[in-house]
């Protein structure tokens, strides 16, 4: 049961004939009696809440920034109108609007109602109570109840490096033979022969072939297809640190996602891991069709772990999922003592099986503070911020002995590093 401002201002106006007009116990009972009475018509004759019946329909994702629509339908199979508001309550985060509707439904009708959801976080977002609440006649009185009618959306990563896989496609076109760029390297297979011409490299001559030919042949090359690329997402505390207005995770899911579309256009078999303590997300055996949406779908509800990442674990599992050669891209930081303590050591056993390139997350504002002379507090805050850069070029360093690739960039330039990254590696025949 719920009162309406309509009965709150009849109530403040019998007060007042009470008071001037009727200043006796009778009038008193007069006036209440009378809107008493007034509020138990209303609640006899408004529409059932509890009778009832909704269900949804729309979009079950949206990636993140754009809008999704759900549809609430609402039946009323009982005998009376029901006339009133209707409140549909989603999390803040899913951004849905209009949060209240008009509602009239006649008896034995139907009404759709329409909610358009602009998540501003990853995730899954699932749709709360819809209550509502059922005017009387005479609007002094409504009933109110609340409905449970279930619906989730789930906003997926926006993928906003998607605008650098024009560019990087063309040098992959390079270097797949579709252009007349050819690479050499240990990876690399036998291609063709053609004539010498200058800045050949020398090593690629065909002697036997050149002895049956009138003039100087060589070999050309072309990258090796199937290789394996592994995706691992560190979700652990340092994933959580957040640059700018996003987590570092949600860098590091934009920059797998286009390495991911760029390996699976040039053949390679791209599987993922997000792994802190346990693994909390996986995708494997995936076709380059159906690659994308199994990524976005895995990656939408993962979330940084406020915990120190297992390392030996995290290996074991990479150790478990592979056994052949790959290329094992790892998202993680560069803080000096996460990356001595847990990475250093179980990092032997990982890049003695496979490739295995770093790829972390600077921060601009570091690079923006150091180069501040403002004042004192400027400078001693540039020094802070060329010691926090060396020590992170130092733990790159020390990764690097060991036969890592390092990529170290800030949010908007990581996904095109590491992308241009694994070019080099496939152009150098190195995977």
């Amino acid at each position: 049961m719920a009162v309406t401002g309509r009965a709150a201002l009849l109530a403040a106006i019998g007060a007042l004939v009470v008071g001037f007009a009727l200043p006796a116990w009778w009038g008193l009972a007069v006036v209440e009696g009378a809107l008493l009475a007034g509020v138990l018509v209303d609640l006899a004759l408004a529409g059932s809440v509890r009778g009832l019946r909704m269900w949804r329909s729309g979009d079950t994702s949206v990636r993140l920034g754009r809008d999704a629509t759900v549809h609430l339908v609402v039946h009323n199979p009982g005998r009376r109108p029901v006339r009133g508001t209707l409140r549909d309550a989603w999390p803040p985060s899913a951004g849905a609007t209009p949060g209240r509707h008009p509602l009239r439904v006649p008896a034995g009708e139907r009404r759709r109602l329409e909610v358009t959801l602009r998540p501003t976080r990853r995730g899954d977002r699932p749709a709360d109570r819809v209550t509502v609440r059922s005017v009387g006649p005479l609007g002094l009185a409504a009933r109110q109840g609340g409905h449970v009618v279930p619906w989730t959306v789930r906003a997926l990563p926006p993928f906003t490096s998607r605008k650098h896989l024009p560019s990087r496609l063309a040098r992959l076109r390079e270097l797949d033979g579709r252009a007349l760029v050819r690479v050499r390297g240990e990876g690399t297979e036998f291609d063709s022969l053609r004539e010498y011409v200058l800045g050949d490299d020398v090593r690629s001559i065909d002697w036997r072939a050149t002895a049956r030919a009138a003039d100087v042949m060589v070999r050309t090359w072309r990258p090796e297809r199937d290789r394996h690329i592994l995706l691992v997402l560190d979700t652990g505390r340092t994933s959580a640190g957040r640059v700018g207005d996003a987590p570092r995770l949600d860098a590091a899911m934009d920059a797998s996602l286009l390495l991911a579309a760029l390996a699976s256009r040039a053949g390679d078999r791209v599987d993922l891991l997000a792994y802190d303590r346990a693994v909390r997300a996986g995708v494997s055996g995936v076709g380059p069709a159906e690659l994308l949406p199994a990524l976005v779908n895995a990656m939408a509800p993962v979330e940084p772990r406020l915990v120190e990442t297992d390392v030996r674990g995290m290996v074991a599992s990479v150790l478990a999922r592979t056994s052949r050669r790959s290329l094992v891209v790892l998202f993680t930081g560069l803080d000096a003592a996460p990356v001595e303590e847990g990475l250093l050591p179980g990092l032997p056993a990982l890049s003695l099986r496979h490739r295995v390139m770093v790829a972390s997350v600077a921060d601009p504002a570091v690079t923006a503070m150091a180069a501040g002379r403002g004042d004192s507090v400027a400078v001693y805050d540039a020094a802070s911020a060329e010691r926090a850069r060396a020590e992170r070029l130092r733990t790159g360093r020390l990764l690097e002995r060991l036969g890592v690739t390092v990529v170290d960039a800030t949010p908007e330039e990581l996904a095109p590093a590491v992308a241009d990254s694994y070019l080099a590696l496939k152009a150098a025949g190195r995977l």
